[in-house]
């Protein structure tokens, strides 16, 4: 995809409203089946993989360095697709107290 088709799909899906938490476990879940089921291989995992952290480092601080911010990334983009780490209860709001 291009930078700024990037961009372009990074506005709408927040416009969507999917960053939610829900969608982030659906994702991890669904990857793994997929693997599991022979539909996809670990090459098509770390092309999405690929595409979360370029999509991520769109909205990077300012003050963090671009190459250190993607690799920090991309290492818990891997420990939670691999099933070293888990992906916390999602955030709290006053909407939604301890979900």
């Amino acid at each position: 995809m291009e930078e700024s088709e990037e961009g372009r799909v990074h506005e709408a899906i927040g416009f969507v409203g999917l960053r939610a938490h829900a969608t982030a476990v659906g994702l991890l879940q669904l990857s793994a089946e997929l693997v599991r089921a022979g539909v996809i291989d670990e090459a098509a995992i770390t092309r999405i993989k690929d595409a979360i952290a370029r999509d991520i480092s769109l909205s990077r601080p300012r003050s963090a360095s671009k190459e250190e911010y993607e690799a920090t990334v991309r290492r818990r983009l891997d420990a939670l697709f691999s099933g070293r780490e888990t992906l916390g209860p999602g955030p709290i709001t006053s909407e939604h107290p301890g979900v």
